[in-house]
């Protein structure tokens, strides 16, 4: 199965120190049957597309909570096994929940597919972004606005050969 794990550039950096996802139980972003429901779509790129966005939805959340992280999205395509994440079925359709799996344990970094990030032209509205995102909790039109306008920006591609380049030098 084909998770994607929300982090910020320091997480990635330190995934790529340890070697690993995670250290417990955590939290990524599949096609789940919820997903699916929600989205209406059979097209599996679609659907795939559409747990990245959660993820990186859930990537800016973790920028709003560390304010000296640099302004850049981050999410990581990893493979599981089948049973190694799963869906909380108590939240259904609960829109904060669409697409959310636990995954059980720490996951090799060697897993992982690709690593999407955004580009820098993207970090003063990442930013905003960041900013803005507990005001548009709260349902203010205008900080949902600036928060839309991060997804604006598509998340680059790069192989986990990559890693490293991301992250800076030392790491």
């Amino acid at each position: 199965m084909r998770v994607y794990v929300p982090l910020t550039l320091p997480g990635l950096a330190e995934a790529s120190k340890t070697g690993e996802l995670g250290a417990g139980p955590f939290t990524a972003y599949a096609v789940t049957p919820a997903l699916r429901e929600w989205y209406l779509s059979d097209d599996i790129e679609e659907l795939e597309y559409a747990a990245l966005s959660r993820a990186a939805l859930a990537s800016l959340r973790l920028l709003a909570a560390d304010p000296g992280a640099p302004r850049r999205r981050v999410v990581v395509a990893v493979d599981v096994a089948d049973g190694a994440a799963a869906a909380d079925p108590g939240r259904g359709l609960d829109p904060e929940a669409l697409g959310e799996v636990r995954v059980a344990g720490a996951v090799p970094l060697a897993k992982a597919a690709a690593v999407h990030v955004d580009a820098d032209d993207a970090e003063a509205d990442v930013a905003a972004a960041a900013d803005a995102l507990e005001a548009a909790d709260r349902g203010d039109d205008d900080a949902q606005f600036t928060v839309d306008g991060a997804e604006d920006h598509e998340l680059l591609w790069y192989a986990t050969q990559e890693i490293a380049n991301l992250v800076g030098p030392g790491e």
